[in-house]
Parts: structure tokens; C-alpha cells; sequence
């Protein structure tokens, strides 16, 4: 057997330690230590599903070279001030046919083609869970970023100006958590869009945008709790000061 000199030896493990150092972050995150995942519970699809079929999904064909692979679970709001007269089903049916329009009633840089809904679920103020995209493919987004690996998960409303329902809030953590068990990823996995896009929008709003913030984040100790079979024990507290104070299911139409 041949033996390396200890001189030789010592420059190759330096030389090891420096590649690992300069590995992209988004791989690091992949690879949590065992006992994470080993403590985390079996974890069900949430409650107040709502299969793409059973809304009455009718998205066009998307190209085989949208195909990817879920590694992160982003979060956004519509963006859109949510009333309580409004059916969520018809809100979700109006976004996938607009989506197919654009090309039409959009102006440049917006007036892409997307053949489907551009969230792979979409959450409603009553908890209802939607599903949307296949989670095949990546999502759609009027901001520039890496599409590719994100899950889109978007609460309907503007929380810039309304706060999310405690219903809403806690289907969105079980969702996540249902994500992060089913694709094997670790809770910094756990984003949202404003982060990801590098502060080119708010969303998804302020008010909603609070509990990913801090260590640990609030979002990500609700997942966490569900991940280990624990019940979330969600909090919303009190509004920001000069936040939204109405929450989205007492938002009525303005005169």
C-alpha cells in the first residue's frame, strides 16, 4: 500500500475543508444533522383540502423543461384586499383563467403566458386549503428569481392592509409541515417571497411577514411543533403599530 508523505496528507485535508467551506448555502441547508429528522412525526395531509378536481381546475399543458424538484417552500399573499362577500373557489378559477390571458390584457414585462395557476396551493380565510400548480412543475412569479425548487404557497388577502384569520394562518403552518415531511426538507427550507426575491415586493405583507422574522421565527417554531407531533400553539399577538389592525374576515367593501 502506498503511504503519503504527512506533509502531503495535511495539504489534502486543508484542501478538503476549504472546497466544503465554499459550498452553496442551498446545499448545506439539505443536509440537517439525523436526529432532526428522525424526531419529526408522522404528519397528514392537512385538514380543509381542496383537491386541484374537486375546485374544478383547468390549467393548460406546461413544457417538460418546467419540471423541478421541491427544495423550498415559499410563502406569499395575493396582494389583493380580500372582502368577506368573496368565494374563494371563484377568486382561484378568475387567477388560473387570467393567468392564460395575459399575453392578451398585459403589458410588458407582465404579459408572459402561464398555463396554471402560478401558486402550487393557495390558502383561504377559512382555512380552506386549494390545491393549485402540480407540484411537477415550478412556479410562476412577476419577480425575477430562481423558480426552480420553490413551492408556492399563497394566503389569499393583502396583509399589508388586513390580517391574516387565525383558520388561515394555522392550515398554512400544517401545509408546510405536511410539505416539509413529505419531501424531506429541513424548516430553513421555510421562505418568503420577499426574502427570495431580494426585496423587489413586500409580499407577502407585513402583517403576515412578522412571524419569519427573529430566532427562531414564529412561522418556523409552529411548523417545527407539528413536525414533532405537537400541536402549533399558534399566537398571532397583537398589530404592528401602524399596521393592519381589521383581519381579513371583517374586511367588508368599502362605499
Amino acid at each position: 500500500m502506498k503511504h503519503l508523505h504527512p506533509t502531503a496528507a495535511l495539504a489534502g485535508l486543508l484542501l478538503a475543508i476549504s472546497s466544503l467551506s465554499t459550498l452553496n448555502a442551498t446545499v448545506a441547508y439539505a443536509t440537517e444533522p439525523a436526529a432532526a429528522s428522525e424526531a419529526r412525526a408522522a404528519v397528514a395531509r392537512p385538514p380543509k383540502f381542496v383537491t386541484a378536481a374537486e375546485w374544478g381546475s383547468d390549467p393548460a399543458p406546461i413544457a417538460d423543461d418546467r419540471r423541478h424538484t421541491p427544495t423550498y417552500v415559499t410563502l406569499h399573499h395575493a396582494g389583493v384586499l380580500w372582502t368577506k362577500d368573496r368565494d374563494p373557489v371563484a377568486f382561484i378559477r378568475n387567477m388560473q383563467s387570467w393567468g392564460k390571458r395575459r399575453p392578451q390584457i398585459e403589458q410588458p414585462p407582465r404579459n408572459t403566458f402561464w398555463p396554471d395557476l402560478p401558486y402550487h396551493f393557495l390558502v383561504a380565510p377559512d382555512g380552506r386549503i386549494f390545491e393549485g400548480r402540480s407540484l411537477d412543475y415550478e412556479p410562476e412569479s412577476n419577480t425575477k428569481y430562481d423558480l426552480a425548487g420553490h413551492v408556492g404557497v399563497e394566503l389569499m388577502g393583502n396583509f399589508e392592509e388586513q390580517r391574516p384569520s387565525p383558520a388561515q394562518v394555522e392550515s398554512a403552518v400544517r401545509l408546510v409541515a405536511w410539505l416539509l415531511a413529505e419531501h424531506e426538507l429541513p424548516l430553513s427550507a421555510i421562505s418568503t417571497h420577499g426574502k427570495v426575491a431580494g426585496g423587489q415586493t413586500s409580499c407577502p405583507g407585513r402583517d403576515f411577514a412578522r412571524y419569519f422574522d427573529g430566532e427562531p421565527a414564529p412561522f418556523a417554531t409552529w411548523v417545527d411543533r407539528v413536525l414533532r407531533g405537537e400541536e402549533p400553539a399558534i399566537e398571532l399577538g397583537a398589530p404592528l403599530d401602524g399596521g393592519p389592525t381589521e383581519s381579513i374576515t371583517e374586511t367588508t367593501k368599502k362605499p
